[in-house]
């Protein structure tokens, strides 16, 4: 696509901001603001009566998700508030035995540490694996494997760093030492291609308040169905069974696939605003997203080398992502943050270093404001 003033068009946000920071918390785009005030319209005046067509729209959002990374079947998406949710449903559902070890990375997320650690109550051992500045190497994720190694969980793209992750060869690696994968997608999915059948990956999980351009507490989460009977369910309820609205007759069985996980109500008025927003970025095609958000960092990269910015992040073309991360010197990246608002820029800070992280709406100009903004005197 060579015309991205069309796209652009439906982010509100451009008015005022220069809005480069969505590995944070994105701005929502007109057709989910849309979806978001006609789900509140036909709340107040229907309730419970139209709770029908709330169900088609929930289906609809589970059909575009499941398109999204190529799902063998949209049953195998489950709808979560968060991506923590999702790494729990595993964390706490596999089948662990005292000894067994999970290996993540040093850089990784709180949230995909955290649930990992809190097992070892349960005898579980947690393997970190040191970056070697800013790469992780699967040399060293390799090497981190024992005989009792069971899982592994990882970012598609790191946080701090912006590390793409190369997921293939993750899998492959998994895949050859019967070990688990787990991928922590929110900071690639929606911006960056991801096709689970051609990438087996066992779970996955994201928010959609970043790269997919939802709101908060609305996100997905897929389980490869071969591993559904063998995780233990968790956070069960009503709606975890195969007769979710017969409230009177107690039969616990549970559903055959990732549905399970969806035990309470969900948040309808998310999800629709998460419909919305995910039509619209396969409406114009993960490809071309990719495309021109590398094609932006690339932009941005060149021009804050050339203005004496030392850049961080990997800028290896199977290794960049969205992210990009510049070393601050001696200033603190917090200082710039507040700089770059005073001046109508959205940045953020991240593992002590400034983050850029554009979408595929925004502009090179946006992006030389940030640059003038940095570089403007105090």
């Amino acid at each position: 696509m060579s015309d991205w003033s069309l796209f652009r068009s439906h982010f509100p946000v451009c008015r005022r901001w220069a809005f480069l920071d969505h590995a944070a918390v994105c701005p929502i785009p007109d057709v989910a603001v849309a979806a978001m005030i006609d789900y509140a319209h036909r709340s107040a005046e229907n309730g419970v009566a139209g709770w029908v067509h709330w169900a088609d729209q929930i289906a609809e959002c589970r059909r575009l998700a499941a398109q999204l990374i190529n799902a063998p079947d949209s049953h195998d998406i489950c709808f979560i508030p968060n991506t923590t949710t999702g790494i729990g449903i595993i964390a706490e559902g596999f089948p662990w035995q005292p000894g067994d070890e999970v290996v993540i990375a040093a850089e990784e997320y709180p949230s995909n540490q955290y649930p990992w650690l809190n097992l070892a109550d349960r005898g579980v051992i947690t393997r970190i694996v040191p970056s070697r500045g800013n790469r992780i190497a699967i040399e060293d994720i390799r090497n981190s494997f024992t005989s009792r190694t069971r899982l592994l969980s990882i970012s598609f793209v790191e946080f701090a760093s912006g590390f793409r992750n190369d997921l293939d060869a993750l899998a492959s690696l998994c895949q050859a030492n019967n070990v688990f994968f787990f991928v922590d997608a929110i900071q690639g999915l929606g911006v960056l291609p991801l096709d689970v059948q051609r990438t087996r990956i066992d779970a996955l999980a994201a928010d959609g308040h970043k790269w997919l351009l939802g709101p908060e507490g609305a996100g997905i989460a897929y389980i490869r169905r071969d591993w559904i009977d063998r995780l233990r369910p968790v956070l069960i309820g009503a709606h975890s069974t195969v007769t979710p609205y017969d409230y009177s007759t107690i039969a616990f069985r549970l559903k055959p696939h990732a549905g399970r996980y969806e035990g309470g109500s969900p948040n309808l008025a998310g999800l629709v605003a998460l419909a919305a927003s995910l039509d619209l970025l396969l409406s114009v095609g993960i490809e071309a997203i990719a495309s021109r958000v590398l094609e932006l960092t690339d932009y941005f990269v060149d021009r804050a080398t050339r203005e004496g910015w030392k850049v961080f992040s990997s800028r290896d073309s199977a290794e960049k992502s969205g992210i990009v991360s510049l070393e601050t010197g001696k200033t603190d990246p917090i200082v710039l943050v507040r700089k770059c608002r005073a001046a109508g820029v959205i940045v953020n800070a991240r593992g002590g270093r400034l983050r850029v992280s554009p979408h595929a709406y925004n502009t090179e100009e946006e992006l030389d404001r940030c640059l003038e903004a940095l570089s403007a005197p105090d």
